[in-house]
């Protein structure tokens, strides 16, 4: 019985949730002969302020990259 956990940035649609449980459902299906009722999904959204990258929080360096599109525009 796999249990896949999927933890995600905030942000993700219901569709493109539905779409990953069944890509990797499908996945474990073909690779290790698992049948479907037997493969749980969990998705966890967090929150860009509770992750973190190369030192920095994630919700940091978006709203860097926002500062810097919002200057490379108004040239």
């Amino acid at each position: 019985m796999p249990y896949v956990k999927i933890e995600v940035i905030e942000g993700v649609t219901r569709e493109q949730k539905a779409a990953l449980v069944a890509d990797v459902t499908q996945s474990l299906v073909d690779r290790l002969g698992k049948r479907p009722e037997q493969v749980f999904v969990v998705i966890n959204e967090v929150s860009a302020d509770d992750w973190g990258v190369s030192g920095r929080l994630v919700s940091d360096i978006a709203r860097q990259r926002e500062v810097a599109d919002a200057a490379s525009s108004s040239q």
